[in-house]
């Protein structure tokens, strides 16, 4: 327990309080109760059981002792590289969505809005999912979010096009980003999203981001997750997911740079007949950090979910998984799988792999697996032998061990980018 907040947030307050606009989005309550969060408990560290591997208050204090916040005029050229040629593309640029660098939506049954301009009734869906009581990071998004994104999907329709969001931070200066938007999928409905995270700045980025997703009774939501911020770049992704009855939730999750990068992934499987699918690939070198950490909460009977995380590490970076399935008591008939795969490509680089299962109920089929270990040597020594050369075989034998992951990608053109800057990388 933190018995008085900590030097690093005072300062991060201080400053923070100056830049700090109007939110008439978030609930007065919510606000209150994040303010106390950060009074209360400060920035996670080390002594925070969640964040054993990802000290954020010390990389803040290392990295960020000021923040200008200047941001450089945008050269549109950015923008139009890393847009996907099949989808619809939307740009939220240092926090703020911008209106004026995204494509026209045309498709039907689509509500794209920031959340400034959201309704009275749509105001009680913010902050509904992501609470600032249950983490300090929630708590620092929701008092100085940038002005995000509002998506909605009507009801019965689909989506015959991903939607593809740009999270682009254009940085001259150490800069805090808290981009955070609501994506509802009503009943019956259907959405693949996509989400790109990019810094294009010369100066070091914390952002901390924050989506709460609700997804309704007989809809489906796909969503494939791009991290490849680079060197400059210290991140945190909240995701708060509601899932429904007979509904479908799925994300995979590919993290190919940035300094630090912390995934939360919080899954609410609250009714019954529902599922949810978590996917992950991360590479890692140099000192790099990612940190996945997981919840899945099986709440009603006959829901099923299913992990796979997988990892490679070089260098003298660290690579974790900390992922829970919670099985309530009334949730019978749950079926629950979790996997997290690693191949270690030095002997400075470390795995912390942590899968969990708690279990209230009595009648389910839940199981979890981990494995470590260094490259295959037979399945080495088998390539070697037939003329190809150690660093190539070496090359095939990442891809093969990070293709069931990457395979998961259904949308051309973003396989196509992942497969390519995947390559690039090893």
């Amino acid at each position: 327990m933190i018995a008085e907040k900590s030097q690093v947030t005072r300062q991060l307050m201080e400053g923070l309080q100056k830049l700090s606009s109007k939110i008439a989005f978030i609930p007065d309550e919510e606000i209150v109760s994040a303010i106390r969060q950060l009074e209360e408990k400060g920035l996670p560290n080390n002594k925070h059981e969640d964040y054993k591997y990802c000290n954020i208050e010390s990389f803040i204090r290392r990295e960020f002792k000021t923040l200008d916040q200047t941001f450089n005029p945008l050269d549109l050229k950015v923008i139009e590289a890393y847009k996907l040629e099949d989808a619809i593309n939307l740009v939220v640029l240092n926090g703020n969505y911008s209106e004026a660098l995204s494509e026209k939506v045309i498709a039907k049954g689509i509500t794209i809005k920031s959340l400034n301009e959201i309704t009275s009734s749509e105001k009680n869906y913010i902050a509904s999912q992501a609470k600032s009581s249950s983490d300090s990071l929630i708590a620092l998004n929701t008092v100085f979010c940038g002005n995000g994104l509002f998506f909605k999907v009507e009801k019965g329709n689909v989506i015959p096009m991903p939607v593809h969001i740009i999270y682009l931070n254009n940085n001259s200066a150490p800069s805090l980003s808290n981009a955070r938007n609501f994506i509802h999928i009503e009943s019956g409905a259907e959405l693949t999203l996509i989400e790109s995270f990019i810094n294009s700045g010369g100066g070091k980025i914390f952002s901390n981001y924050v989506s709460e997703k609700l997804v309704d009774e007989n809809a489906k939501l796909t969503c494939y997750t791009f991290q490849n911020e680079g060197p400059l770049s210290y991140s945190v992704h909240t995701n708060a997911v509601k899932v429904n009855t007979y509904a479908h939730y799925s994300n995979t999750t590919i993290t190919l740079s940035g300094e630090l990068v912390r995934n939360n992934h919080n899954i609410e499987l609250a009714a019954a007949s529902c599922e949810a699918h978590l996917n992950g690939l991360f590479i890692t070198k140099g000192t790099q950090l990612v940190d996945n950490h997981t919840l899945i909460d099986h709440q009603m009977p006959h829901c099923e979910s299913n992990e796979l995380y997988k990892g490679i590490a070089n260098g003298k970076s660290i690579g974790v998984f900390n992922g829970k399935i919670f099985v309530r008591k009334d949730a019978q008939k749950t079926n629950a799988y979790q996997s997290s795969k690693n191949i270690l490509m030095s002997d400075d680089a470390t795995i912390n792999t942590k899968p969990q299962l708690e279990i209230y109920a009595d009648d389910v089929k839940c199981s979890h697996g981990t494995s470590t270990g260094k490259i295959d040597m037979d399945a080495l020594f088998y390539l070697k032998a037939r003329g190809i050369g150690e660093e190539n075989a070496r090359k095939l034998l990442l891809q093969a061990f990070a293709e069931e992951v990457i395979n998961k990608i259904e949308v051309d053109s973003l396989k196509e980018r992942v497969l390519h800057l995947f390559e690039k990388t090893l």
